[in-house]
């Protein structure tokens, strides 16, 4: 098992879908071991063909509290801070460029390195006890700004790094930037409910949607409906959208394989 090793990340598989909680006592910093950890994972349940989509949570009250400060201690050394700088970077990328759709399940406060998490995520649900923010300007730093752009508008972002304001449930609800604010209690069996729809679907489909969707992210309305439009050409005729149209036509649920 490629994931047996795994000390401050959990992952539980079931039904297509699987859980990644980062269990990385007390607040869950964004510590060398976690980046690593969870660069690997994603990599790993995205070239893992029976799962088809992803939860990704914290364990206890935070969902990450941002970057391990204790741990910054050895990054002084020539060569240290720009080989922490890229594993952070990729470590975002291995989330957003994972092949499965990953649901990002806020149970808390997903402060500066966890704001990147959840940025880098395809759908947000969040508690009523989360929030999001960037703290780094209260300790002399900087950092998440531009995946932050991805989520909000220009004056709470700058508002959010100049001040370290953090954004509750309720507000990010209300701006549209989460999917769902709900009770704790009721947070994860929400994500894994919308995990399992999205599992239900055709899987060739739902990574393709994905990585059209990242690809044309910043192209041009006719460049990106183009490429659109050639990636449904090439995913007609795959083996699920014939199975669909049989289904349809059959008045029953499909029942795809993958090819």
């Amino acid at each position: 098992m490629p994931l047996a090793d795994l000390t401050v990340v959990r992952v539980a598989i079931a039904d297509h879908v699987a859980l990644v909680t980062m269990d990385s006592p007390p607040v869950n910093a964004y510590s060398t071991a976690l980046c690593a950890e969870l660069t690997r994972v994603f990599d790993t349940l995205g070239d893992t063909p029976d799962i088809r989509a992803i939860v990704l949570t914290g364990a206890g009250r935070v969902f990450c509290a941002g970057a391990d400060l204790k741990g910054r201690a050895g990054l002084a050394e020539p060569g240290a801070m720009p080989a922490h700088s890229r594993r952070t970077r990729e470590s975002f990328h291995a989330i957003r460029e994972c092949a499965k759709p990953v649901i990002c399940a806020i149970n808390g406060a997903a402060l500066g390195s966890g704001l990147g998490l959840a940025a880098s995520c395809d759908i947000l649900l969040v508690s009523e006890k989360g929030s999001i923010g960037l703290p780094e300007i209260d300790v002399g730093l900087l950092g998440g700004t531009k995946h932050a752009q991805r989520l909000f508008s220009h004056s709470l972002l700058r508002r959010m790094v100049l001040t370290g304001y953090r954004v509750p449930g309720a507000e990010l609800y209300r701006l549209g930037i989460v999917e769902a604010c709900v009770a704790p209690e009721e947070l994860l069996p929400a994500a894994m409910e919308m995990a399992r729809t999205i599992a239900s679907k055709a899987p060739l489909a739902t990574a393709m949607a994905k990585h059209t969707a990242n690809t044309i992210e910043d192209m041009s309305l006719r460049d990106g409906y183009r490429y659109e439009q050639d990636m449904t050409a090439i995913i007609s005729r795959s083996e699920d959208a014939q199975e669909a149209k049989r289904a349809f036509v059959e008045k029953r649920p499909p029942v795809f394989q993958g090819r």
